[in-house]
Formats: structure tokens, sequence, C-alpha cells
């Protein structure tokens, strides 16, 4: 490493210090308002706050909660469906979208993914849908989305509910065939997102929201989320105890203005890695689907499906003063937690080779130019070898 590259250091995965530098007065003007309102639990913050996010996302119905998982757990409440109903899950995608189904008595079915975009693949969908089949979730994953037209029309053909989990994608959008926009998390019967920390629109700690196009549905998951209550100390429903803290929504409210340019920073730093990573035999830098936008919640590229060759390219990476990362490097039919439901090695092949292969690298709103460039050339010193 010469002096010049050392000026570049420290690149982080993600510097949220970073952004939080032009905006930290309004942040803290907002956590001072908060403390002395003093209204901690459904303050009037958190009423504004959806108001605000459904306005950004073209006007669905907004629930806040306090995570992403208890907003996977509070949509499929909302389909009451008996205990033993099978759930479509995408094979390749984080824990939460299988454990909310688990934990409500239901039964997770993966369902290999797209080798391209990593997102639900329809037809597998389609072949996995049985008579005991009552939702299906597609996760828009690493910043675009899956492959909404086709699994909306696969869900009205077979009577069975959509579910979004949006915590990766706030913000992207995929245009129809008919020439229609439709914005992820606004076209299932719920959407769900979540603000921790780490994503595009990140609180302080814990966060999440549900949309819903439905105003009963809204109402519902509104009651679900407050301990099933339809006025207070009156419980109609088994519900869960999932509010959005009054602290956390004054301080969403802050950065949500900022999200759009935050986006296109996400994007800019995503064109100019494909730029100095294409054309590198055995990487694949992100594929982008010419139908939705990418928001770029990760830059995942993969690499080459060889005995230890990610962990060697990690390494070097690593050596170079450069963060990555692996999402995820074990399927969830291969989890422990889940081998009572019997999958085994080689159902999912797709899913289990992206697990093997995948590498995010480090993209967030202030990574500079130059630290792209240097990302870039620790990539390209470690293949060209």
């Amino acid at each position: 490493m010469t002096a010049a590259d050392a000026i570049l250091l420290p690149i982080h995965l993600l510097d949220l210090a970073a952004q939080h530098v032009p905006i930290q007065a309004e942040l803290e003007a907002a956590a001072r308002g908060a403390l002395a309102a003093g209204q901690f639990i459904q303050g009037p913050e958190v009423a504004t706050f959806a108001q605000e996010l459904s306005q950004y996302l073209g006007g669905p119905h907004v629930v806040p909660c306090a995570n992403g998982t208890d907003a996977l757990q509070l949509a499929l409440m909302s389909l009451n469906l008996p205990a033993g109903t099978e759930v479509l899950v995408p094979a390749f995608t984080y824990v939460a979208t299988l454990e909310a189904a688990a934990v409500l008595g239901l039964v997770p079915v993966p369902v290999d993914v797209l080798p391209d975009t990593f997102t639900l693949d329809p037809a597998a969908a389609a072949a996995a849908i049985t008579a005991r089949t009552g939702a299906l979730v597609a996760v828009h994953l690493f910043g675009q989305c899956a492959d909404l037209e086709a699994l909306r029309r696969l869900a009205d053909e077979r009577g069975v509910a959509l579910i979004e989990d949006n915590a990766q994608a706030i913000g992207a959008t995929f245009q129809t065939s008919r020439g229609e926009t439709w914005v992820a998390g606004t076209v299932g019967e719920v959407g769900t997102t979540s603000f921790f920390p780490s994503k595009n629109l990140g609180g302080f700690g814990d966060g999440g929201a549900l949309f819903t196009q439905d105003a009963g549905r809204a109402a519902y998951l509104q009651q679900l989320a407050n301990h099933g209550q339809t006025r207070k100390y009156h419980h109609q429903h088994v519900g869960l105890n999932s509010r959005l803290d009054t602290l956390q929504a004054a301080l969403l409210r802050v950065k949500l203005p900022h999200l759009p340019a935050w986006t296109a920073a996400r994007q800019r730093v995503a064109a100019r890695y494909d730029e100095l990573l294409s054309g590198i035999s055995g990487l694949q830098t992100p594929h982008r689907d010419p139908r939705s936008t990418h928001v770029f919640h990760q830059y995942t590229v993969t690499v080459a499906d060889e005995p230890g060759h990610r962990n060697a390219l990690q390494q070097q990476l690593a050596a170079q003063g450069v963060p990555s990362q692996v999402y995820y490097p074990l399927p969830n039919h291969l989890q422990p937690a889940y081998e009572h439901l019997g999958y085994r090695l080689g159902q999912f092949p797709v899913a289990e080779r992206l697990s093997r292969t995948v590498l995010s690298l480090p993209l967030h709103p202030t990574l500079t130019a130059a630290q792209v460039e240097y990302v870039a050339d620790a990539v390209r010193k470690f293949v060209d070898v």
C-alpha cells in the first residue's frame, strides 16, 4: 500500500457517521423535541412520519411497527391463515422471511431464485404452489424489485396472497408491460420494510413499517401491532407489542427528505463500480432488471464457484483495507433451525451456488470516487493474478 493509498483509508462497508454529519444539527433538534414532548410511545411524530412516508411511496396506508421482522409477522397475521398453511419464500434471503411464518405455526416453503437478480423465480413459485399454500413472499433483494408483474399475476390466478419484503429496496419502482409504474412494497396485499440502521432509510435502533392499499387492512394491522386493541384496554384480537418509538419516528422524519439524494449517490457509486469491474473473467457485476430501478442497498458481485476462491478474495481485500460481506453464506433450507422441514443439499441449486459465490463490496452515499477506484483496483489485482 502506497502513501497515496493510505490517504483513502479507512474505507467502510457502510459509513453512517459520515452520512449523518450534514444533518447532525437537524437530528439533534428532533431528538431534543421528542425528549421535551415526553410522549415516547405513540407520540404525534409517529403518525406524521407515517403520513410523510406514505406520500413518498405514492399514497399507500403506512402502519409503523417495532422492526422489520415484526412487520413480516404482522403481515402474515393479517391474512388469518390457519396453522399449517404453506408460505412460499425465497431460498436465498435473510432468515427473518422464514422466521415470521414459522413462529406463527405456518410452514415456510423455500423456492429457488433467479440466477441474475437473486429474487424469487416465478416459474419455480408456480410449481411449488399447492392446495395448502396461502401466501408467497417476494423479497426485493439488495435494492431492486422481484418480478412483481409475474408474481402478482401468479398470486391472483392461484388465489394466494402476495406479501412484499421491501426491507432492502425502499423507493424502488417496477415498470409493467402495460406501462404502469409500481412502487416496491405497495403491490402486494401487504408490503413490509425495516428501519434497521444499515438500511437505505435507517433509524437509530430497530424500527419497521407495513404498507397496504386497503384501508380496512391498515386499521387491522394497526390494531394487531398494538396488542390487538380496538380502543384502549379493549382487545378484539390477539396481537403484538410492536410500536415504532416516537424518538425513532422523529429521527426518521429528518432522514426521509434526504433519501432521494442518498439513493442517487448510491446509484452513482454502483455505476462507477460497473465501469471499473466490467469485463473481468470470473466476476459478475450486479444484473439490472430493465423493468426495475435499483436503489443499491448492496453492491453484490458473484465470483467463480471454486473452492476457497471467495474466501481468498475477501482476505486479499481485507489486507488492502477493503471490507466486504457475504449476504448470505448458508441458504435457509440448510440452517439447523429449519432442519425439520426436511430439505437437503442440492434441492435449490441457484440459492446454494449464490451462497458460495456472492460478495458485497463497500457502498454508501459518502463513498468517494477515489475510494471506489481503490476498491475496484483491489478486486482487479486479485482476479488478474
